[in-house]
C-alpha cells in the first residue's frame, strides 16, 4: 500500500455544502460532482440552511428547499441530503453544524466544508469564524464575475493573514489532517445562479437546462418563485 494510501484510509474526507439552494440547480451539482472527482472526497453532503444570519430569508420554504434538494441528487449515490439546519428553530450557524458533524463522525474524519470565493472574502462576519478551522478545511470554490483567491489583496487583512498560514497547494494535504486548510479548487464555472432562475421564473421565462427537469417539475407544480423577486 503506497504511503498517501494510508493517509487518506487515516482521514477520509468528506465534504459538506452548505446553501440556501433557493433553488439548487446545475452550478451546485457539477461543483459537487468534480469535487469527489478530483479531490478525494468520500461523499458530499447538501446541507439546506434554516434561517441565514447574514442574508436576507429565502424566497422558498425550508420544506421546499429540502426537498428539491432531494430531487435533484437522488440519482447519484455520493450525495446525501442532511436536513438539521432545516430543522433546527431560529437562526442557523455553520459552526454549530460544523461542532455536530465532529462530534458525529469522529476526530478520524477531514470535514471539508465547500463554499464560494463570494462568502469566502466575508467569513470574517460569520459567527465564531476563526473556530471553523479547528473544525474543518474550507474548499473555496469560483464564482463567476467574482475576484480571485490567487491574488491574495482581494482578501480582507484577517482573512488574508489566515489564508497566507492555512493554504493548501494540492488537495492530498487535505487528508494529512482532519482541519485547519484552505483549498482553493478549480472547478467549472456555469453562469448560473439562483436569483437568475428565481427572476426568469417570475417573468415567466423558460428555465430549462439551468436545474434538473424534476427539480423545475417541483418548481411548476408548487408554483414557487412566480412572485415579484
Amino acid at each position: 500500500m503506497l504511503a498517501g494510501e494510508e493517509v487518506i484510509d487515516k482521514f477520509p474526507l468528506v465534504g459538506i455544502y452548505g446553501g440556501t439552494f433557493d433553488p439548487i440547480h446545475y452550478g451546485h451539482l457539477r461543483i459537487a460532482e468534480e469535487l469527489l472527482d478530483f479531490t478525494g472526497l468520500k461523499r458530499m453532503i447538501f446541507v439546506p440552511s434554516g434561517a441565514p444570519r447574514l442574508r436576507a430569508a429565502p424566497a422558498a420554504s425550508r420544506g421546499h428547499r429540502a426537498a428539491m434538494v432531494q430531487l435533484a441528487i437522488q440519482d447519484n449515490n455520493r450525495f446525501a441530503l442532511d436536513e438539521r439546519e432545516i430543522n433546527r428553530p431560529g437562526i442557523s450557524t455553520t459552526v454549530q453544524s460544523l461542532r455536530e458533524y465532529r462530534c458525529e463522525l469522529g476526530e478520524n474524519t477531514a470535514l471539508c466544508f465547500v463554499l464560494g470565493i463570494d462568502a469566502f472574502i466575508k467569513i470574517d462576519q460569520w459567527s465564531e469564524w476563526r473556530m471553523l478551522f479547528n473544525l474543518c478545511h474550507l474548499i473555496v470554490v469560483g464564482r463567476p464575475g467574482f475576484v480571485s483567491i490567487d491574488d491574495e489583496k482581494n482578501l480582507p487583512a484577517a482573512i488574508r493573514k489566515e489564508y497566507s498560514v492555512r493554504h493548501a497547494e494540492d488537495a492530498d494535504d487535505l487528508a494529512r489532517q482532519p482541519s485547519g486548510c484552505i483549498y482553493t479548487a478549480r472547478t467549472s464555472l456555469l453562469e448560473i445562479s439562483a436569483s437568475h432562475i428565481r427572476s426568469l421564473i417570475s417573468a415567466g421565462k423558460s428555465i430549462r437546462y439551468l436545474l434538473p427537469e424534476s427539480v423545475s417539475e417541483y418548481i411548476k407544480s408548487n408554483r414557487l418563485y412566480t412572485g415579484n423577486l
